[in-house]
């Protein structure tokens, strides 16, 4: 059995809300795999959090850019957030989100890609400015959207620079109506993909990852079941939850942040009469800084400690 430390517990009762001794346990039943953890205190009713935690976020800047129908977003990430603040480091990501226009999403055509003022690959000119700064950089991903007729719009959360910070968010719009009033609408959406509690999945319910379907009807089963209830009662029980998570992970599907008693869907909708054409949502892109990264733990107090009898 893996050891559980007070510092996997420390980060389960964050991503949880549960109670110390009950993540504790999680720990010790599934041999302190993390996720699995989640999953058994979900089941147990013991979660505050309604919905799996990413991981500690990694360090560096999300990027945005536009041009016309096109929207591009990038990840660049680095050690410390210390980085985020170098003036160098914020003028390279955003000329790689300039790049990420004409790479469709592929990051290894990205990193090919020469960077305008140098006579380096995009690549290159990161490895160049790690060694200068001192830290490990990477272009850790890339996307982009387009759309005919219609536009790209773009959200930078908690952004330091222009179109640099960390969360991006890309929307696109397609339609043939007034373009600033699209372009509003568009940014009220980017904003809502952004800070919304729950972060949308899809476009629609059928876009869903199966497993991540498939693991919240086990888990909302395995909640049923604790209530005694019949099969067949627990059957339509979890048809009422799995509703509920469609309303909660699917854009059009969503409260809308700005106004929750409409649904993302009815807001465009009612859109279409000042903009003057239908208006449909083609597709979104949402960049967290370091999601799905698992950021090292430091004992900051033990490297000074450390570095002084060195």
């Amino acid at each position: 059995m893996a050891e559980v430390t007070a510092t996997m517990v420390k980060d389960l009762r964050e991503k949880t809300g549960a109670g110390m001794m009950d993540c504790k346990k999680a720990l010790a039943e599934t041999s302190g795999d993390m996720e699995a953890s989640i999953d058994w205190l979900r089941k147990k009713g013991l979660s505050k959090a309604a919905k799996k935690a990413g991981n500690v976020a990694a360090e560096g800047l999300v990027g945005v850019a536009t041009r016309g129908n096109i929207g591009a977003v990038v990840e660049v990430n680095s050690q410390t957030d210390f980085v985020a603040r170098n003036d160098k480091f914020q003028a390279l990501v955003a000329k790689v989100a300039d790049l990420g226009l004409n790479a469709g999403g592929d990051v290894q055509k990205l990193g090919d890609a020469s960077l305008p003022g140098t006579s380096h690959s995009v690549t290159a000119a990161v490895t160049e400015l790690s060694g200068a700064i001192g830290e490990k950089l990477e272009l850790r991903r890339s996307a982009s959207l387009s759309v005919s007729p219609g536009l790209v719009t773009t959200y930078v959360h908690n952004q330091i620079a222009p179109n640099l910070g960390k969360i991006g968010v890309l929307v696109a719009l397609k339609s043939s109506g007034d373009a600033t009033k699209l372009a509003a609408l568009g940014r009220q959406l980017a904003m809502h993909v952004a800070g919304t509690p729950f972060p949308p999945l899809a476009m629609k319910p059928e876009e869903l990852d199966s497993a991540v379907v498939e693991r919240e009807k086990s888990i909302f089963a395995d909640q049923a079941r604790q209530s005694g209830k019949p099969e067949n009662i627990i059957a339509k029980m979890v048809e009422g939850r799995m509703r509920k998570f469609y309303e909660e992970v699917v854009l059009p599907m969503q409260p809308f942040i700005m106004d929750p008693d409409k649904t993302v869907d009815a807001v465009v909708k009612a859109a279409e009469k000042d903009v003057g054409a239908p208006i449909s949502i083609e597709g979104f892109v949402r960049y967290a800084l370091g999601e799905g990264i698992q950021k090292e733990e430091t004992d900051f107090a033990a490297e000074v400690a450390a570095a002084a009898k060195s």
